[in-house]
């Protein structure tokens, strides 16, 4: 795939996927630069919970804290994540997207350097609940800004690029995290992390022009937010493929809530044959995404995503069987968590591009919401998964399966109203 061709590429043409109830918006170009700060701000996130996993054993021991307290500082900091998306999208479209957001970066740098320094568990936890909180909201501003400049088809394809490109950081995450630890101290994890943000900051500062304009604003204060986001959950299609999305989102989180036990705990893989598999899977996820980019002017989009939910209907039927009948075998947990995970590449950004394209005069709003949903699909998801520990698969399977067919339904019944050329 190459990546500077279809970021070079993004260019108002004639939408793939148009909702029946959205409206048109004007043809402005989506420069390569901001792009690629927008695909850098949406993976410090990843990178910021990536990295730091691997040294939870070593946080407890420093801190003086039970693996419970050292896990609650990842629920925090999920926590702040959906909590800032939901703010910071509906504030963005009030006050605008540049402003917001050097001030996001401002803090998420602040907040890393504190979890650096952290004396105590308890620092540690409200730090990563700040870190979450500024990075949610600038990660909902930078998909913002995305919506502002793009439509349709041209929507889709950056979307794409901003998640597949992004998807790298849970390849590099955990590799960087090792290393890390390999050669120094696990509080250099945030020390990179507030690198990132600052570096993001001045990126922004220099090419980041503002992208909503003055009379494109809503004012209005927390009831004007309440309205509006009543207004963009009126929209059938968008509810529909916010499920859609929320869904793919608490697929993943179940795999990456339980892979390590079924791969290792189950099946004896090694710590390092599991990071590679890891990897390998979230590659499988990236070529699907920069794929569906490179398809999203030539095939339906809807399409697209269909393939992707059989697809993952397929994998939770293959886990299911293997969990229930055969105590999940290593060549089942394989096939089953790479078909798995592949397939969101083609579900979860796609789904996320069509809700946001539902809703043009509330992009801010359109983003909090996908955020949202996703943050705490996360905390959710993850526990419930992780029922079985390391004796059974057996939740993680029937939730992959239910998620799947809640996906199909939500596409085909909550967003039936969307229209294509290709279909």
């Amino acid at each position: 795939m190459d990546v500077d061709t279809d970021i070079e590429r993004i260019r108002m043409t004639p939408t793939t996927d148009q909702p029946c109830d959205a409206p048109s918006r004007g043809p402005i170009a989506l420069s390569a630069t901001v792009l690629a700060t927008i695909v850098l701000i949406t993976a410090i996130a990843p990178l910021a919970t990536d990295m730091y996993v691997p040294a939870f054993p070593l946080v407890g021991r420093d801190l003086g804290a039970s693996a419970t307290q050292v896990q609650l500082t990842l629920t925090t900091f999920f926590v702040g994540m959906a909590l800032g998306q939901l703010v910071g999208g509906p504030a963005s479209d009030r006050i605008g997207r540049r402003m917001p957001l050097l001030v996001s970066l401002a803090v998420l740098a602040a907040a890393s350097v504190v979890c650096a320094y952290s004396p105590s568990i308890a620092v540690m936890m409200a730090a990563r609940l700040v870190q979450g909180f500024s990075g949610g909201w600038a990660m909902v501003i930078a998909r913002s800004i995305v919506v502002d400049l793009t439509r349709g088809a041209e929507l889709v394809r950056a979307m794409n690029l901003v998640a597949g490109v992004g998807g790298i950081a849970p390849i590099v995450g955990p590799l960087l995290g090792g290393v890390i630890l390999q050669f120094s101290h696990w509080r250099v994890s945030f020390w990179v992390v507030a690198g990132l943000s600052a570096l993001m900051l001045v990126a922004v500062a220099v090419g980041v022009p503002e992208t909503l304009p003055a009379g494109k604003r809503h004012g209005g204060g927390l009831s004007h937010i309440v309205g509006t986001t009543k207004a963009v959950l009126r929209q059938r299609s968008f509810v529909g493929y916010l499920l859609v999305f929320g869904s793919s989102m608490g697929m993943i989180f179940a795999y990456v809530a339980t892979s390590a036990f079924v791969l290792q705990s189950m099946n004896g893989l090694s710590p390092m044959l599991y990071s590679i598999d890891f990897a390998f899977n979230a590659v499988g996820l990236t070529i699907a995404t920069l794929a569906a980019a490179r398809l999203a002017t030539r095939v339906s989009t809807r399409t697209v995503v269909g393939v992707g939910l059989a697809a993952s209907a397929a994998a939770g039927v293959v886990l299911l069987i293997g969990a229930i009948w055969f105590h999940m075998p290593l060549p089942v947990a394989l096939v089953g968590f790479f078909i798995l995970m592949t397939a969101q590449g083609l579900v979860g950004p796609n789904a996320g591009a069509l809700a946001s394209d539902a809703v043009p005069e509330h992009p801010g709003t359109g983003s909090a919401l996908l955020g949202f949903l996703q943050w705490c699909m996360a905390g959710v998801i993850a526990p419930l998964a992780g029922l079985g520990g390391t004796e059974t698969a057996v939740p993680m399977a029937v939730i992959v399966t239910m998620l799947a067919v809640a996906s199909a339904a939500s596409l085909h019944v909550l967003a039936r109203c969307a229209t294509t050329q290709t279909d």
